[in-house]
């Protein structure tokens, strides 16, 4: 694994050497993203569990950089770069799977050291003590495997982290709505379906927020309407997959909540998302729900540039 590590190391550095040389030329969109995702996992739990997928992104990356060397901004280029991409989530997701199987192993040690110490109990108290560990061992390792096979299926759609507010995924706008629009397009259906599937294994007590988000062009109003009218469609559609609706809440946080710099078009783009957001604290009075909008800045809509 260390020689592995040491490989991954020195092929970053090449990958980053390539970038430079290529800065000239724009590379197309689906490299940014790819260079942009493979950035990702190398930070993620893969860099330390799952090396050899890691590697295996970034040897697609590499392929990908020189095709922009050869052709910059050619369809090869495109589709290597999205390989590459599809190759650094895959190697996230199993970082994600192995560190949650190191988990299971530390709870299973646990588990065992809980029965060593019941066993000087009397032996009612023993027999209830361990069909409880059972029970709770087997309810664990069961929603421990529909996790994993959820965040899996998620890795190639969404990305998703856990956060003080709860469990957050991460939807890029683009995959989800047209330019300037907030209605779902087929593939968007598709994809929060599969989000949909992840949700319906959550703890029943759990709480969705879905958020809407934008980057800084156009007005502050046109953003907060078009960012909540986004969450609205998605919170829709979630019910319409048989999430109860009092579950869900949604609202649009327009510009407000950047996580990126809006100064270059892949920081505007990955402020342009849809976040859902699972928390198992009930919401506090005064939450928007779905439909509603805190109050929009006071700027008029009447110049405004939609969200691209």
């Amino acid at each position: 694994m260390n020689t592995q590590l040491v490989h991954s190391t020195l092929l970053g550095a090449a990958l980053t050497l390539s970038s430079m040389a290529c800065g000239s030329t724009t590379p197309t969109q689906q490299l940014v993203d790819a260079r942009r995702a493979i950035n990702e996992a190398r930070a993620s739990e893969a860099a330390k569990l799952t090396p050899d997928k890691l590697l295996t992104a970034e040897q697609a990356l590499e392929r990908a950089e020189r095709a922009h060397e050869d052709d910059a901004g050619s369809s090869e280029e495109a589709h290597l770069a999205y390989l590459a991409s599809r190759k650094a989530h895959i190697a996230m997701a199993h970082g994600k799977i192995a560190a949650a199987k190191e988990t299971e192993t530390q709870a299973d040690a646990k588990y065992q050291s809980e029965l060593e110490r019941v066993a000087n109990s009397s032996q009612s108290e023993l027999s209830a003590a361990k069909n409880e560990l059972e029970s709770e061992r087997a309810r664990r390792a069961e929603a421990e495997k529909r996790a994993s096979a959820a965040l899996a299926s998620l890795a190639e759609v969404a990305k998703v982290n856990e956060e003080s507010r709860g469990t957050v995924i991460t939807l890029p706008g683009g995959v989800l709505f047209p330019s300037g629009g907030s209605t779902l397009s087929p593939s968007a259906r598709q994809a929060l379906g599969q989000v949909a599937d992840a949700l319906a294994a959550q703890p029943v007590e759990s709480k969705i927020m879905i958020e809407g988000h934008t980057d800084d062009r156009g007005s502050d109003t046109a953003n907060q309407q078009l960012s909540q009218a986004r969450a609205d469609a998605v919170r829709s559609f979630l019910v319409e997959r048989g999430m109860p609706p009092d579950r869900i809440q949604a609202v649009g946080k327009g510009e407000s909540a950047p996580i990126a710099g809006n100064d270059t078009s892949e920081g505007r783009a990955t402020n342009r998302r849809v976040e859902v957001v699972v928390s198992a604290q009930a919401k506090t009075a005064g939450t928007p729900t779905a439909g509603s909008a805190p109050p929009a800045p006071g700027s008029s809509t009447a110049n405004a540039t939609p969200l691209r």
